[in-house]
């Protein structure tokens, strides 16, 4: 589908739910830039208010917490905003392996319950609704890389699968809705992102590696480090999620870097960019743990026209100085 003429009209309100996390913070930061007026919803849990602390004050931001799981979150934004809203972003969700491993239930919660709330706030508003799904949904992929249409090796019953079927869950529940008629729908399913404001504790490997190499600690590895990720810098990928939004594309889309890393090599780039010498230690890796990662971006380039541009020496680069200051 041609994504011309889809974009959202400038001045009204975007609802960014876990706009205080890593991503949705940036995403606000770039719709404001826009021309949108935008109300954060995050209930802090694995969000920072440091995050939009520089956003307060602003005429055109609201920000409230709350849990978009509680049936009243609904009428509470509705009553919060006094023209019209133009689109919900649905992002609120724990995103790093020990967040979602340490809230399980409510990881599973916020992928069904959250979605059907936030799907229930657009529908009357006629507005759009964008879900940040995850590249998480192909699970320990058996195609290489991976496009939009593979459905993915996923267990089920593992310990991964509060986060991974709680986004194939929110992605069937948004396209049933879309199905119907109910609501505008988009879909993006967001691949290893990495830039400033990521919590130094998250647990995931960028964060890791680049923090104990800056502290002369031991690099974690899991693994032998063979498997591969592909890393985004996070103002491409916010770039790839505005441009979705405003196109006439339902996606699924896949918007990451397709630029593949062993760890083992990303471990050497982390290295260089630090200055480091911190020796390696190798771990077990984890249980369902993805060999590969890699996203297929045909659909991003030609219905989009969106690619990344940040290599990952910049990008670790940029990430480091804004840790510094």
């Amino acid at each position: 589908m041609n994504a011309t003429g889809a974009a959202l009209p400038r001045g009204g309100w975007i609802i960014v739910a876990g706009g205080s996390g890593f991503i949705g913070s940036h995403l606000c930061d770039r719709l404001l830039a826009d021309g949108h007026r935008v109300v954060i919803v995050d209930d802090l849990s694995t969000g920072r208010d440091s995050n939009v602390a520089h956003l307060a004050g602003r005429d055109d931001v609201h920000v409230l917490t709350a849990d978009v799981c509680d049936p009243s979150v609904v009428d509470t934004i509705t009553d919060m905003v006094d023209d019209q809203i133009t689109a919900v972003m649905h992002l609120a969700s724990p995103a790093s392996p020990p967040a979602y491993l340490a809230r399980p239930l409510a990881t599973l919660a916020v992928g069904s319950t959250g979605t059907a709330n936030l799907l229930q706030l657009a529908a009357p508003h006629r507005a759009r609704f964008l879900l940040a799904s995850t590249s998480e949904v192909y699970g320990d992929p058996l195609v290489h890389p991976q496009p939009e249409g593979y459905w993915g090796n996923v267990n089920p019953v593992g310990e991964r699968s509060v986060y991974d079927e709680a986004k194939r869950f929110a992605e069937a529940l948004t396209a049933a809705h879309h199905r119907i008629g109910a609501v505008d729908t988009r879909i993006v399913r967001i691949f290893n992102t990495y830039g400033p404001r990521m919590q130094p504790d998250d647990g995931r490997v960028v964060t890791n590696l680049v923090h104990q190499a800056r502290a002369g600690e031991p690099m974690t590895v899991y693994g032998d480090g063979s498997q591969t990720r592909s890393f985004c810098y996070v103002d491409d990928l916010v770039g790839g999620i505005v441009a979705l939004l405003d196109s006439a594309v339902t996606g699924p889309v896949n918007i990451g870097n397709p630029h593949e890393f062993t760890i083992a090599e990303l471990v050497e780039v982390v290295r260089e960019v630090t200055g480091s010498s911190s020796p390696v230690e190798y771990r077990p890796l984890p249980s369902d743990d993805p060999r590969q990662r890699q996203p297929d971006i045909t659909r991003a380039r030609t219905e989009l026209g969106w690619e990344p541009h940040v290599a990952l020496r910049e990008g670790l680069a940029r990430m480091i100085a804004a840790i510094g200051s």
